[in-house]
């Protein structure tokens, strides 16, 4: 049940159709994991615990570093050179101090991957390198659990959700790592937060159960071009 100032914190965005309290209900109940707080999870994580996900459990190592500000809108100056869990933990319980926030001081990686993905109800990859986002990918599929996939390189971005039995997978979307792929690129933070606002929609919508999601589609951004195209991606289901 919700408290009597979760409904006055939450009250606007109740007054979505199909939301009400009982959606309200659902997101507070709700576990997601987020593979780093960087550009793109900082963001998700930032929308998702103003929007009161229950849990948020954040994976991400190292120290801050001045190249994170531009875009890493959990990491703050005053933390250079510290642990970015612990800026990641701090910024999020400042805004939302009802949500549980757990922080884990390390990438997801094979293994870490099993443990974290059975904390949570759904994963969303924001992780920028391959084996990271296999790793994760392939926990989910085997507990069974759904995953928001969503990326951007330049003034590009993608966004696509994986639901077992319903759709594929990471694997069968980039059976390997594409050949281009760098792990430093060029990123303004409106870019990876306008994709990190999109894919904690597609959060909600999944707990709550309003709209509909990107499954078996792909969702291309150029923006700069402001163009948004929708690709379909094949519907045929592995076992």
């Amino acid at each position: 049940m919700l408290t009597d100032f979760e409904q006055k914190r939450y009250e606007w965005q109740m007054w979505t159709e199909g939301v009400g309290e009982a959606g309200q209900e659902k997101l507070k109940n709700a576990r997601v994991l987020i593979s780093r707080g960087g550009g793109v999870g900082s963001v998700v994580a930032y929308e998702l615990a103003a929007a009161g996900v229950g849990k948020l459990v954040v994976a991400h190592g190292g120290n801050v570093k001045p190249s994170d500000l531009n875009r890493q809108l959990l990491m703050t100056h005053d933390h250079l050179g510290q642990p970015r869990i612990e800026s990641i933990c701090r910024r999020l319980n400042d805004l939302n101090p009802l949500v549980e926030i757990e922080g884990v001081g390390e990438n997801v990686s094979e293994d870490n991957a099993d443990e974290l993905v059975e904390k949570v109800d759904l994963v969303v990859d924001c992780a920028p390198l391959f084996p990271e986002r296999y790793a994760m990918n392939d926990a989910a599929r085997r507990q069974r659990k759904p995953m928001i996939e969503n990326a951007m390189f330049d003034g590009e971005a993608y966004l696509t959700t994986f639901v077992p039995g319903v759709t594929g997978c990471l694997r069968d979307l980039w059976p390997e790592p594409p050949p281009t792929w760098k792990r430093e690129f060029p990123v303004f933070g409106a870019v990876s937060g306008t994709i990190a606002c999109m894919a904690a929609y597609e959060a909600i919508k999944y707990f709550t159960g309003i709209g509909d999601l990107l499954t078996n589609t792909l969702l291309r951004c150029d923006l700069m071009t402001m163009r948004f195209h929708r690709l379909p991606i094949s519907s045929s289901i592995p076992p």
